[in-house]
């Protein structure tokens, strides 16, 4: 069995692995590469295979990074099966047409021609099927299996078999502990090789409880002095933890009653499959199920304003603060979240509230790492540009760690622990160097298991 890696190495994004086996070839994952632009230049370029000899494609999740480049997989000539979780795919649908609006519109500013259009989007679905968890897939003398990942509703960790009992396992992303509305992480069953993400390979993230009161603090410190809150939310898993915690903050009357807008039409889509499946235990974990049940509407709540169209989302500057906006980007790359920040990022009273990981060269980056550069005093002005003029950043500058959808160092670890005699390899992908280097060395130390930080189309035998 080969395993060959063609993206999700050193690097967050782009995950691509490519496993052959004898006449098989199975992808698991096409993500699309995310930075400092949406539409990096990396996802134009051909694959390094064959689309057409391609049989099976295995997702883990329906974050863009996972599944951005299938569109592209399927007009390059994929005429295989797609297979993942029942939401994974629902999700996809939504997440798909989105980006490839995105993309569309970055590659006319480029002078580029788009990657895929809403064709191959709508080819690509027709060949996905949606399946249970620990729901077995022959493929060809391989064997996949899906494992709950308790990353987002309908993640999944993979592991692929052969006949001769090899086995590897794809972790995707992992998800953080004992978060809102999903399961926890399945253990990590038996296998030989692993392939960990390292989002947050070198992290440990605040206490769940902590979050929680660390929201509510912000929320309250703005709004005492008038101003609005931002926070600049992925789409999906981001915004529906949000909203189960801020149900819990004002049903519990912790908070003041304010408006609280979802500007994010693709969040609000993907909201509808989140409550499709809040009564599903299979996906959902009990406290968010017991909620739905005793009559709680954990998405709707006093104060809580969904703007689904253009013109609603103007209207928000109309409303005199205190409020807060919740709106896409998560990275601030794009959506209308940009629109609040030019507006309210030279506002002394805001506060900008980042929840989820920011790349390197993104926009939220810049406005992060441009605070803390002050606060060492490297500089004294900080500004960012915005559809190419120069906004001051005048705001409080705040983040929270434990709302990440991803497992932190100390979770890796935990996962990995219960296999440490059995394992042979560990590769260390899906993250950037200072989180990598770290977590391969801590693995190596604790459990003397051989560690690999593989590059790009890197081919390994195993």
């Amino acid at each position: 069995m080969k395993l060959i890696f063609y993206g999700g190495t050193k690097t967050v994004t782009g995950a691509n692995y490519l496993i052959e086996e004898g006449k098989s070839k199975i992808l698991v994952d096409c993500g699309l590469y995310q930075g400092s632009n949406f539409c990096e230049r990396l996802n134009f370029k051909p694959f390094p295979y064959n689309p057409k000899e391609i049989k099976v494609v295995l997702i883990t999740h329906a974050h863009i990074d996972h599944i951005g480049r299938l569109p592209k997989l399927y007009k390059d000539g994929f005429r295989g099966q797609i297979f993942s979780t029942k939401p994974t795919k629902e999700f996809a649908e939504y997440l798909l047409l989105d980006s490839e609006g995105i993309l569309g519109k970055e590659a006319k500013r480029k002078n580029l021609a788009p990657i895929y259009n809403t064709e191959d989007v709508q080819g690509a679905l027709s060949l996905w099927k949606g399946i249970d968890y620990h729901q077995k897939i022959k493929i060809n003398g391989l064997e996949a299996e899906f494992f709950d990942a308790g990353h987002i509703l309908g993640s999944s960790f993979i592991r692929v078999s052969n006949k001769e009992g090899k086995k590897v396992i794809f972790s995707g992303d992992l998800g953080n502990v004992a978060t809102p509305l999903v399961k926890d992480t399945e253990s990590l069953p038996e296998a030989d090789y692993v392939l960990i993400e390292s989002t947050y390979g070198n992290r440990i993230h605040e206490n769940l409880n902590k979050r929680k009161d660390m929201l509510e603090d912000l929320i309250e410190e703005t709004f005492k002095v008038g101003g609005t809150l931002m926070i600049p939310a992925f789409a999906m898993e981001r915004t529906q933890d949000l909203l189960y915690e801020l149900n819990s903050l004002v049903e519990n009357k912790r908070i003041p009653k304010v408006p609280i807008f979802i500007d994010s039409p693709l969040a609000i889509k993907l909201t509808e499959v989140y409550k499709k499946y809040s009564s599903n235990s299979e996906y959902f974990d009990k406290e968010a199920i017991n909620l739905a049940k005793s009559g709680d509407l954990i998405f709707n709540f006093p104060g809580l304003k969904f703007t689904l169209k253009t013109e609603q989302s103007k209207k928000i500057k109309n409303v005199a603060p205190p409020k807060v906006i919740i709106a896409g980007s998560g990275m601030s790359q794009g959506g209308r979240i940009i629109h609040h920040e030019r507006l309210y990022l030279p506002d002394p009273k805001s506060t900008i509230l980042f929840i989820g990981y920011q790349a390197m060269g993104s926009l939220g980056r810049r406005i992060f790492d441009g605070n803390r550069a002050i606060k060492r005093g490297l500089t004294s002005t900080n500004f960012v540009k915005i559809f190419g003029k120069k906004v001051q950043v005048k705001c409080r500058v705040a983040a929270i760690g434990g709302y990440s959808a991803h497992a932190d160092k100390l979770k890796l670890l935990s996962w990995i622990k219960p296999q440490r005699t059995k394992l042979k390899k560990v590769f260390i992908v899906q993250g950037e160097g200072d989180q990598m280097i770290p977590l391969a060395q801590k693995i190596k130390d604790e459990f003397a298991i051989e560690v690999d930080i593989p590059s790009m189309n890197d081919e390994v035998i195993l």
